[in-house]
Parts: C-alpha cells; sequence; structure tokens
C-alpha cells in the first residue's frame, strides 16, 4: 500500500519512498508543474499564482480547488494584530 496527498492540485503518492504524481508517474522533487485547478504556475519567488505575494504573510496556499487545504499563516506585529482585531 501507497501513502497518497496532493501537491498543488495534483494527486501524488510515495512510492518507494519518493513522492511521485499519480497521472505521470514523475517524481515531484524539482516540479514546475502548474496549478492543478487555475493551471497557473508558481510565481518567480515560489508562490501561489493567484495569491502573489501577501504583506504581512509568512506562508499561504490557495488550496488548489481544495478549500480545507487553503491556510494563510502570519508572523510578528501582523499576528499580534490580528489576534487584537479578532479579540484574542
Amino acid at each position: 500500500m501507497s501513502a497518497r496527498s496532493s501537491w498543488r492540485g495534483h494527486e501524488i503518492e510515495a512510492i518507494e519512498g519518493e513522492w511521485r504524481f499519480v497521472d505521470t508517474g514523475e517524481p515531484t522533487v524539482g516540479s514546475n508543474r502548474p496549478c492543478g485547478h487555475c493551471g497557473e504556475h508558481a510565481t518567480a519567488e515560489g508562490h501561489d499564482a493567484c495569491l502573489g505575494t501577501l504583506p504581512g504573510v509568512r506562508n499561504a496556499c490557495c488550496g488548489h480547488g481544495v478549500v480545507g487545504d487553503a491556510f494563510v499563516q502570519m508572523q510578528g506585529q501582523d499576528a499580534i494584530n490580528f489576534f487584537s482585531e479578532m479579540k484574542l
């Protein structure tokens, strides 16, 4: 049995310790495949094309068509401001 997951909207599986795309069998390492949802390539900085560079954000993912996979990670004062706005 192999482990399965997804990478930028593409189904992947671990085969003999290496993650590969299910549809092509190609390794994920070094891949420059476009998003499986919108078809856009990542920016030169490695960001999701639909998000670009987000001010105050450390890390983010659009979810590539899977709403539950989308996230935004803030740090420093931006995170403190968010907590304050949320009254946490």
